[in-house]
């Protein structure tokens, strides 16, 4: 089995997907912008052959470069990067070289805040009204209907990037002076972010899931620079069960990662606010593996392999908490503190790369508790200001 596996190096942990499929004897064929010799051990180790282009925008040379790597080891079996920047990219080549997968009008239907809306609503799970952006009028009468604020956003993105929020007329007028191309507007929802993730199959069953909270929204935090710490929960709301599985099944996966958003709102429902064909970022994979003691790397290449899983069980045993800070901000407590008052229930701690300081912070601590407030108790000393 041939698998063309495009920036295996981004992010870091990612060389673990790798590595599962070498241990089932597939052929990983890297493609990625990272010359060969700045690549870390342990994915040189698992990639059978590595194709370094300066550029992976330029869709010409990734066209050649799998050609190339179709002509020395045969039919490619399966093309991907488990990373949002590229979704559009892999579908393309999926297109080109005749390989299964999500192709390019999948892309365009589930992967822009419009045609989410479209899925979401035929398939009757709750989601915020929204609309194209072409003018300041037409987004002055989206608001008379909805009512104020709004929030406006590429069609096409993620963690909030260039994402703002309008409260009035006057601010649409100025967020307007100068035309947003691909923007949409959605009507603004207040709620707790929370996750339902996981893999389907080939048939496109879930064979995994599990749900994690988020302490603040990504545009709150993006916008006013907040701390943000988010965790996994043991057991997912059935509300929230039933949602997620209307809108998997809508979204019509195979062989491949969900990660959805939903807003709890002060009742006790939920709205979705996205979806996303990919892993969860951030560390959330390894948060995963170690609140149900398994290893979701090799559990997708296990899918990928076509493993027959009818018969995998896990269980949630622990919240694991991702808990950010950042460099502008004075701390209570070293680093060294942290780690005598922690103790065992310290697993990781991690500089972040520079892409994701906006939304993730600059740091990052990952902390395991059996309970939830001795988690909430652990975000409280790690962020604790001076």
């Amino acid at each position: 089995m041939n698998v063309v596996f495009i920036s295996p190096h981004f992010p870091q942990q990612f060389f673990h997907f790798v590595a599962a499929l070498r241990e089932r004897g597939v052929n990983v064929l890297g493609i990625g912008d990272t010359p060969y010799d700045s690549l870390s051990h342990e994915l040189r180790e698992s990639l059978s052959e590595y194709f370094f282009t300066p550029n992976l925008n330029d869709y010409d040379a990734l066209l050649r470069a799998t050609g190339y790597l179709t002509w020395r080891h045969g039919r490619i079996d399966r093309i991907d990067s488990l990373n949002e920047t590229w979704l559009e990219v892999e579908s393309r080549l999926r297109e080109d070289f005749h390989v299964p997968g999500l192709l390019p009008s999948d892309i365009a239907r589930l992967r822009t805040k419009m045609g989410m809306h479209d899925v979401f609503k035929k398939a009757g799970v709750p989601h915020p009204s929204c609309i194209p952006v072409k003018d300041a009028a037409g987004v002055k009468a989206f608001a008379q209907s909805v009512g104020y604020p709004l929030v406006l956003k590429p069609d096409v993105g993620v963690g909030a990037a260039r994402t703002f929020k309008v409260s009035s007329d006057a601010e649409v007028d100025a967020a307007l002076q100068e035309p947003l191309s691909n923007y949409v507007a959605q009507a603004f929802v207040r709620g707790a972010i929370v996750t339902y993730d996981g893999i389907v199959d080939r048939e496109g069953k879930i064979i995994f899931r599990l749900s994690h909270e988020y302490s603040d929204g990504v545009m709150e935090v993006v916008l006013e620079q907040r701390n943000i710490s988010f965790w996994s929960l043991k057991e997912i709301p059935p509300a929230l069960e039933s949602l997620g599985q209307r809108a998997v099944a809508a979204l019509g996966l195979r062989e491949r990662w969900f990660h959805l958003e939903f807003f709890r709102l002060s009742d006790g429902s939920y709205v979705a606010l996205e979806a996303n064909l990919r892993p969860p970022g951030g560390f959330m994979t390894d948060q995963m593996n170690y609140t149900c003691d398994m290893d979701v790397y090799r559990l997708w290449a296990r899918v990928l392999t076509g493993d027959d899983l009818r018969d995998f069980r896990y269980t949630p045993k622990y919240h694991v908490c991702h808990v950010a800070r950042r460099a502008s901000r004075r701390y209570r407590y070293s680093h060294a503190e942290l780690v005598a008052k922690l103790g065992d229930a310290l697993l990781l701690h991690r500089e972040l790369p520079a892409v994701y300081h906006n939304a993730m912070g600059t740091e990052m601590y990952l902390t395991r508790h059996e309970s939830l407030a001795a988690t909430q108790e652990s975000v409280r000393l790690i962020q604790a200001t001076v």
